[in-house]
């Protein structure tokens, strides 16, 4: 089973802030992490490589420094890293970045099965797995809490929903996207640290991956963030007594104050 695993390298949550005269995240001393949900990805394309054998390679789009996290997923056990990089990527936003990374996984082989987080902690869209899955014309599957079984190309897993789960079956070649229910990562071993030391991590630029030029980074993003903010909070609270129909009447009058 060849293996495809998205993951994106993502300012620690809990070092978050933004620059109070840029409104941007301030990064600088900012610890970069693995994206959470992407760890589980890999964790379990790891799992269904050594259950099932094949392949895991390890990809990602951002700057050099991105390099960092693909060396440790290889020491978590995957078996290369991809890094797609280049000024010409800057400012993509999902449907920009979901046509880069396509374009480099058709330039990198041809994938059984790609897995993704669920959704990035920065951005929170999670629309980069599911617009990928179009780009390569694959059935996905979003929410997978545990793969039960692979036989004959197709995977049996169960799928997260509200009131439940859903059991699937889903034919290979497919996309899916998990959450953080579906395992528990592991830690990198010595002998993956060694490996992932020297292991030759392939960068691609957008001349490697022959895209068009229309559809990449700004210039092929339909939607820019026009402000971010941090909110303000006031601290003024309010008590509501009464019956219960007397505090909803309560209520509504002061919502309605603030629409």
């Amino acid at each position: 089973m060849n293996i495809f695993v998205c993951i994106k390298q993502v300012p620690d949550a809990k070092d978050v802030r933004l620059d109070p005269e840029t409104n941007t995240l301030a990064r600088e001393g900012v610890q970069s992490i693995i994206n959470p949900y992407d760890r589980h990805a890999l964790e379990e394309a790891v799992r269904l490589k050594e259950k099932y054998s094949g392949t895991v390679t390890v990809i990602s789009m951002g700057p050099p420094q991105a390099e960092v996290i693909l060396r440790e997923a290889v020491s978590c056990g995957a078996d290369q890293g991809i890094l797609i990089s280049d000024r010409a990527f800057a400012g993509a936003d999902t449907l920009a970045t979901t046509y880069t990374i396509a374009m480099a996984i058709k330039k990198s082989g041809t994938p059984d099965l790609v897995l993704c987080g669920k959704q990035a902690i920065d951005g929170d869209t999670a629309q980069v797995g599911p617009g990928l899955a179009e780009r390569l014309n694959m059935p996905y599957v979003t929410c997978v809490r545990k793969i039960n079984d692979f036989d004959n190309d197709t995977l049996l897993l169960e799928r997260m929903m509200d009131d439940g789960y859903d059991e699937l079956e889903v034919q290979l070649p497919a996309l899916l996207t998990v959450i953080k229910e579906i395992n528990t990562p592991r830690l990198p071993s010595l002998k993956g640290k060694m490996k992932a030391k020297k292991i030759e991590i392939t960068t691609l630029s957008a001349e490697d991956i022959c895209a068009d030029s229309t559809q990449l980074g700004l210039t092929g993003s339909p939607t820019w963030v026009v402000n971010v903010f941090s909110p303000e909070f006031t601290g003024e609270r309010s008590m509501i007594t009464g019956s219960v129909d007397e505090q909803v009447a309560q209520l509504t009058e002061k919502l309605t104050e603030l629409i």
